[in-house]
């Protein structure tokens, strides 16, 4: 319900998918994608759909509920098949050009936590800019939600909108981003491995020289 009105309050086209409707498998710890990349991954094309919608997207929202002080199985699983895209590995440059939000909802406490596990994820794949929303609701459906906790998801909504839609367009990637790209970057280059996948990668985009994915 949060990510829906966030979305809807930023304004464009939504695409949404549901898990484990739109995608229920467990990573199975292959190391195909590591040693070649995604496209070898035994569930690459189940989970192309959301991963070209993610890759088109201007801004990409991840939202769970919170189980045990942390994201949904669901949620973990589907973050685990882009272990690949993660800044150590072989980062999609189309992410550091865009802006995501984590969103989750508890009864009580494990929002900050929750986000945690999501946001991870988003700030190591690149994204420009990531925000957090988090709410204890006090409710297990949104019908029972009090008055008062509706009134604070609709403001921060409405000013979480705003900057979204004022940053359109303005990527600069978060501080922890970068130190981790240069950080790669640095390994890189005190070690060459021409033979490591990772490292082609890395060449292949000119990152090791003067290139950067941000501009």
């Amino acid at each position: 319900m949060v990510a829906r009105e966030l979305a809807e309050k930023v304004g464009g086209e939504i695409r949404e998918f549901f898990l484990p409707r739109d995608f229920d498998q467990p990573c199975a710890g292959c190391w195909s994608c590591f040693k070649t990349d995604m496209t070898r991954c035994p569930h690459y094309e189940k989970l192309r759909p959301i991963t070209e919608a993610m890759d088109e997207a201007d801004l990409i929202i991840l939202a769970s509920p919170v189980y045990v002080f942390h994201a949904t199985g669901q949620m973990m699983s589907f973050l685990d098949h882009y272990g690949t895209r993660w800044m150590v590995h072989r980062p999609n440059e189309k992410m550091f050009r865009k802006q995501a939000v984590s969103v989750c909802t508890a009864a009580g406490g494990g929002t900050k936590s929750t986000n945690k596990d999501m946001a991870d994820s988003l700030v190591f794949w690149g994204l420009a800019k990531v925000y957090r929303l988090g709410f204890g609701v006090q409710a297990t459906k949104p019908c029972e939600i009090p008055p008062k906790i509706q009134e604070k998801i609709h403001r921060q909504t409405d000013r979480l909108a705003q900057k979204i839609r004022k940053n359109a367009g303005k990527p600069r990637v978060t501080l922890q981003g970068r130190f981790w790209f240069y950080m790669v970057r640095l390994m890189h280059k005190s070690a060459p491995d021409s033979a490591s996948p990772d490292y082609a990668y890395w060449e292949e985009h000119g990152w090791h020289g003067k290139a950067r994915p941000w501009k």
